[in-house]
């Protein structure tokens, strides 16, 4: 899950997608369906619910290939960026059900969104340390979960005490974006992503969580949009 694919892998698989070769999706769910997986975890906490998200994320790609554009960003963004969307789509809409049904007890709508910032930026957090360069995550990793001082962290990786502390700067840089990142914001659905040209329908999914046949147009992850509303943009 560490480092995006190159630009070169990126084209040709959203091209073979586009063919509509069953084994390209076979090989993009064995690259990213983990990272799916983690981060809808990550923001609904159901394991379920995360299943749901991947079939319905892997089902959108393989039905709307060409809503990504390589040249708008790499395709684990663009992966990323549509099952945030969604789960955090998911979470408003569980939600607001459990309020409604909640009588006087019923959260607050700051309270809601509260917990919903919170999931996506946690969300967003684990997309960025498994995400940034192995060295900046290693030195995190050695400081913030072992509890290791900049010295030991330097020890550790076998790098001066000034390597050690650069590493974690930047790191530390890097994971700070989590907290400006906005989650999806309450309010009507906006417009849906482009219904998909018309094109027989594909092969069901090779792995153990089969994606639908075209039947009738797919809505796309959810009933609006990624944050931005433009294809492969970054998470």
């Amino acid at each position: 899950m560490g480092k995006d694919a190159p630009p070169r892998w990126d084209k040709r698989m959203q091209q073979r997608l586009a063919r509509g070769e069953a084994a390209a999706l076979g090989e993009l769910y064995d690259r990213f369906a983990s990272l799916v997986h983690s981060l809808a975890h990550r923001v609904l906490a159901d394991e379920d619910a995360a299943d749901r998200i991947t079939r319905e994320v892997f089902g959108y790609i393989w039905e709307n290939p060409d809503s990504y554009d390589p040249k708008q960003g790499s395709l684990r963004s663009w992966v990323a960026t549509l099952t945030q969307h969604q789960a955090v789509l998911r979470l408003r809409q569980a939600e607001a059900e459990t309020a409604r049904g909640g009588g006087a007890d019923a959260p607050e709508p700051a309270e809601i969104e509260q917990k919903i910032r919170e999931a996506s930026t946690a969300a967003r957090a684990d997309y960025i340390v498994t995400s940034m360069p192995a060295p900046l995550r290693d030195a995190l990793e050695l400081a913030y979960f072992q509890r290791r001082n900049y010295r030991q962290t330097a020890a550790d990786l076998g790098v001066t005490e000034d390597e050690a502390r650069r590493r974690l700067r930047l790191g530390l840089q890097l994971l700070s974006t989590a907290h400006n990142h906005q989650a999806l914001p309450p309010g009507p659905p906006r417009a849906a992503l482009p219904a998909p040209s018309s094109r027989p329908s594909r092969p069901p999914h090779p792995h153990a969580t089969p994606c639908p046949p075209r039947t009738a147009p797919h809505p796309g992850p959810g009933s609006t949009p990624p944050p931005g509303s433009g294809p492969g943009r970054s998470l």
